[in-house]
Formats: C-alpha cells, sequence, structure tokens
C-alpha cells in the first residue's frame, strides 16, 4: 500500500485559483465563481475498540458508533484536491480543519463551500482570512425567510459535487457505507482512502 500511494499521491493535489476559475461549472459562474473548494466530512465506521479510552475518542455522536473521520475537498467540478489523515470521530470540525493541515494547503482569502454541519468553524475561519459559504442556520421554532431558502437550495445544488465524489468512494468495498473496518486494519486505512481518492480523479470527469 505504501508503494501504491507514493504512486498515486500525486493525482491528488491542489490547483491553481487560475485553473480553478478556467473550468468553474456554469452554475458557480454567477454568485459563487470565488468557491476554489468544496468540504465534508467522510466517517468509516469501525469495529468497537477493546479500550474504554479509545472507544470514547472514537465516538461519533453524528453517526452513533465508532469511526474513523475524514477531511475530504473537492474543486468545484468535482476533483479531490486534499484529503486529511484519519482521526478519532470524537473530533470537532474546527480540530479537523486546525490538524490535518488543510487551510495551509489554501490561498489566502480562499472561500470554501460547505454544509450546514460546519457552523462552528465560521469564526475560526474568518480569523485565519478565509471565507466560508454555507445554508442559513436553522434555529428551533423558527422558519427561514424566502431569501434564505433560495440561498440553501443553491448551495445544495453546489454541494451535489462533493456528496458525488463522497458517493464514488464509498464504491469501493472497504469503503461501503455499512461496512465495519476491523481494528488490525485501521492502520492502512489512510492509505487506502488517500488510493481511492487518486483512483477516482483518474475516472470519467462528474461533471459532463
Amino acid at each position: 500500500m505504501p508503494g501504491i500511494v507514493k504512486v498515486l499521491s500525486p493525482f491528488v493535489k491542489q490547483f491553481s485559483s487560475t485553473s480553478i476559475k478556467k473550468n468553474l461549472p456554469i452554475a458557480f459562474r454567477h454568485r459563487y465563481n470565488q468557491v476554489t473548494c468544496i468540504i465534508d466530512c467522510l466517517e468509516i465506521e469501525i469495529q468497537k475498540p477493546s479500550k474504554a479510552m479509545h472507544q470514547a475518542l472514537t465516538w461519533s455522536e453524528y453517526k452513533k458508533t465508532n469511526t474513523i473521520k475524514y477531511l475530504v475537498s473537492c474543486t468545484p467540478d468535482g476533483l479531490v484536491n486534499f484529503v486529511s489523515n484519519g482521526y478519532a470521530g470524537r473530533i470537532s470540525d474546527v480540530s479537523l480543519l486546525e490538524e490535518s493541515l488543510f487551510l495551509e494547503s489554501l490561498n489566502p482569502g480562499s472561500y470554501i463551500l460547505a454544509d450546514r454541519g460546519f457552523k462552528n468553524v465560521e469564526s475560526f475561519l474568518s480569523q485565519k482570512g478565509f471565507f466560508l459559504l454555507r445554508p442559513p442556520s436553522v434555529h428551533t421554532g423558527m422558519k427561514l425567510s424566502k431569501k434564505e431558502v433560495k440561498q440553501t437550495k443553491q448551495i445544495a445544488s453546489l454541494r451535489i459535487h462533493i456528496e458525488r465524489v463522497i458517493r464514488r468512494l464509498r464504491e469501493f468495498s472497504i469503503l461501503k457505507m455499512h461496512t465495519v473496518v476491523n481494528t488490525n486494519l485501521i492502520g492502512i486505512l489512510d492509505l487506502c482512502i488517500k488510493t481511492a481518492c487518486a483512483l477516482i480523479n483518474l475516472q470519467d470527469s462528474l461533471i459532463k
């Protein structure tokens, strides 16, 4: 696996702003032409660790099971341009963004598109000089305005590209939705994820 990753790793790389704008899908060109990447988290279910501390660290409140969590980023036209190492499922979105060194791979002032779940990272990103675009938050007992509903639909239609990327990753047996990774294989899971990301970049384009 290390040898395979060494050969395939050049196929997952950051692209210049010029290159991204040159290949920007039509849907982004009017209101969201400054977006350079779309991010989401990929969580892989693992066997319940034998140690109580490891059980607590890998417990995912979102998945309600023990997981390894990855940050995946793609360009607006659907090419994976970053995948983090795996972190215990309990890690917060802010910690994941910071510890994965994802932000260091971006140009200052980059616009990042994300889903509503990344609400806790907005102030953190702004302090670092980045901009986060995500659907408006829904507060209990309150309805979204017409403008907010429209914005939510627009962003959802653009985020579909990262969802397609993750759907392609899920086609690999070890990454399928309900696959539970054996504890003995956790050590090579990072290599598997990186290999899968490189291979989907070599497949047919997500956008026809």
